[in-house]
């Protein structure tokens, strides 16, 4: 879907649903049948008071059963406008149900398989509101907008036929009333509304965006005392949205009054032009048929074109609503490959990799990394923040792609292994552990859907977390975040390392799992990490090096280049970076505050 043509509108949504084109051209052909039937009560008011204009004054000789008749055609009319516009939704929603079904299914694959950098630049409020809002508009429009789009092109042809064909004066006079409508309108607004539409939905994802970072990050906005209007982005968002939007409505403010006074007063024109008329009859009896006959049609004219703006305004919306969707789909996936590929080994090797977060590779990431880290031991990756640590697992877990060199696994480059096949072999803790909002069975289990409940728990006592789940009120069906149900950060850590003992992967990438833990869930993660990476090929991240002490391999990163490596013994003896970071770290844990009274 992402090489979609450049279509908006009309053109795009149909193309979106033509999964189901049979039951949207069943809506337009049963939608364009109620708009003719709507028009048979005015035809058949016609008939009745030429029936009555006929006889008058005697109304004894009105034929009543011709005004019966003419009496059920209306009533027929009426109903079958209803009816038919009842099957016509009914089609239609079936369509759109099924497609909005189709697009967020496709656009949930497609941002899955974008590189993650995309994920942080868009930001996860934008990528909400596309699909909460902008693909539900799509449905929206194609349940309800598409019908009445269909019903809007079909009565206009109906009605102007009718104003032409009773009495083409009166439909002239009636007409030059919608030309004229039209004019006031176009001249009195400045601007075009689809690049205004746009504006309108980049100024909503900016506000949305700012939202959900304002809500996420409301621990330290309270904790230093902040408000929603000293948080800049998310004031600053409100205030471009709320001028932007009165600015667009305050356009219309003389051109949409000025348009609707005259399409509800035509009749005013035609009441001149019946005068002039009625100087110049000599049948009175049809004269007086035809000016009260345009007297009612012409009010159907202002319901009629309401629908028309009402309709043109949605195009405008659901235009901005897709090219914004099509945006994220014109983004490139991840290139991936579909054949199997064979893997003997489970060793990954770092060859000659260099990577940077810049499209323009200004800046490097990583420059020129080469290692290998074998199967059965550890490789511990310490440095400075910004040293690239993190960007080392990124790169394992494909979440990038490398701007040179590459990375195996088994002696294959990642990019030629399918993405499934890649995410199988792979586990990863990190050191914010993201647990969902359902059952801590399920959080688990995430790591293998096909685990049994015995594996589920079996993986939970090996990660040292069996004893605090079966403290919870519910035990593993606890709901996390319901009924004020919350784990501390040492609690989700153990949680993340059970997904990753009940997925089984040969590799295992520990991103800083440790950082959010006390000595004793340290002590106690450190017996999970002893079940987990038992004969795996680990590669472990840390800014604790006491956790890193019997690694096999440690490897010191900086300024994404590497500089040492070795034991930890072997590093302390070269008396090199790692040596200061070691003399560092151990001087920090044998410091403390002063208590001096003089302060």
């Amino acid at each position: 879907m992402a090489q979609q043509k450049m279509k908006t509108g009309l053109a795009r949504c149909l193309e979106l649903a033509s999964d189901h084109r049979g039951l949207v051209f069943l809506s337009g052909f049963l939608a364009a049948l109620a708009a003719i039937c709507s028009f048979a009560p005015y035809v058949s008011i016609y008939y009745i008071i030429r029936e009555i204009l006929m006889v008058y004054p005697d109304l004894s000789r009105l034929d009543v059963p011709a005004v019966t008749r003419w009496s059920w055609l209306a009533l027929a009319g009426i109903f079958g406008n209803i009816v038919l516009y009842f099957f016509a939704l009914l089609a239609s929603h079936v369509a759109a149900f099924g497609t909005l079904y189709e697009l967020k299914i496709a656009f949930a694959e497609h941002i899955m398989q974008m590189p993650l950098g995309y994920h942080l630049t868009i930001g996860s409020g934008k990528l909400r509101k596309i699909m909460d809002e902008n693909i539900e508009s799509i449905e929206q429009f194609i349940a309800h907008q598409l019908p009445d789009f269909v019903a809007s092109l079909v009565a206009p042809l109906v009605l102007i036929v009718i104003l032409l064909g009773v009495d083409w004066r009166y439909g002239v006079v009636c007409l030059a009333g919608i030309v004229l409508a039209f004019a006031v309108q176009l001249a009195g607004f400045n601007g075009r509304a689809r690049e205004k539409m746009q504006r309108f939905q980049r100024a909503q994802e900016n506000m949305n965006a700012a939202s959900v970072e304002y809500v996420r990050g409301m621990s330290e906005i309270k904790a230093f005392n902040q408000t929603a209007a000293s948080f800049k982005r998310l004031s600053t968002s409100i205030k471009d949205y709320t001028t932007f939007v009165l600015d667009y409505a305050l356009g219309w403010q003389n051109a949409m009054p000025a348009f609707t006074t005259i399409i509800h007063n035509i009749y005013l024109l035609l009441i001149p032009v019946g005068i002039w008329l009625s100087a110049r009859t000599t049948d009175m009896r049809q004269f007086a048929l035809t000016f009260i006959f345009y007297l009612i049609i012409v009010h159907a004219i202002s319901g009629i074109l309401n629908k028309i703006m009402y309709i043109s305004e949605s195009f405008t919306q659901i235009s901005g609503s897709v090219a914004r969707m099509d945006e994220i789909l014109r983004i490139p996936a991840m290139p991936e490959q579909t054949a199997p590929v064979a893997i003997e080994t489970f060793d990954v090797r770092f060859e000659d990799v260099s990577f940077s977060y810049d499209e323009d590779g200004g800046t490097q990431a990583l420059s020129h990394l080469s290692f290998q880290a074998a199967p059965g031991r550890v490789t511990a990756i310490v440095g400075p923040s910004g040293g690239g640590k993190s960007t080392i697992a990124s790169l394992v877990s494909r979440f990038y792609d490398v701007s040179a060199g590459s990375i195996q696994i088994g002696g294959v480059d990642i990019r030629q292994m399918p993405l499934d096949a890649l995410m199988a072999k792979v586990s990863f803790v990190y050191q914010d552990t993201f647990l969902f909002k359902q059952r801590i069975f399920d959080n688990i289990r995430i790591g293998n859907p096909d685990a049994t409940e015995a594996q589920v728990v079996a993986a939970a006592k090996a990660a040292q977390c069996h004893d605090f789940i079966m403290r919870l009120p519910d035990g593993y069906d606890t709901v996390i975040g319901a009924h004020g149900v919350h784990l501390s950060g040492g609690e989700r850590q153990r949680i993340a390392i059970a997904r990753a003992i009940v997925k089984d992967a040969p590799i295992i990438v520990l991103d800083e799992a440790t950082a959010f833990s006390d000595p004793e869930n340290e002590y106690l993660i450190q017996k999970a990490f002893e079940t987990l990476t038992a004969d795996k090929t680990v590669i472990m991240i840390a800014h604790r090096l006491s956790t890193i002490r019997r690694a096999d391999q440690i490897l010191v990163m900086n300024q994404g280049k590497l500089v040492e490596s070795g034991s930890h013994d072997a590093l302390l003896a070269r008396g090199g970076k790692y040596a200061e970071m070691w003399a560092s770290y151990t001087a920090s844990m044998h410091w403390k505050i002063s208590t001096g009274r003089g302060m």
